[in-house]
């Protein structure tokens, strides 16, 4: 909700500061970063891949600031990154 609310330009209320403190996820965070090769608009992903990359940057930095340890899918085959996946999990 936090980066949401600022990808959207909204503030982020304090109740919602202290959720993320008091309800977090686990500490390490695997996330996705755009894509260009593959990235497609359709009815349901609406956003540009200026806007996809924009959303990125904002999620990585309020999951920075809230703590948690990111590791960066890597561009690849669903094979390479489940593989990835499964490395950095002990599998």
């Amino acid at each position: 909700m936090i980066g949401y609310r600022r990808v959207a330009g909204l503030s982020v209320p304090n109740h919602l500061w202290r959720a993320a403190e008091q309800f977090p996820y686990e500490p390490t965070v695997f996330v996705a970063p755009p894509w260009g090769a593959i990235f497609t608009g359709d009815s349901e992903r609406k956003q540009t891949f200026a806007e996809a990359s924009a959303t990125w940057e904002t999620m990585v930095s309020t999951y920075n600031e809230l703590g948690y340890t990111l590791i960066e899918l890597p561009c690849g085959s669903i094979a390479e990154r489940v593989d990835f996946v499964r490395k950095n999990l002990g599998y």
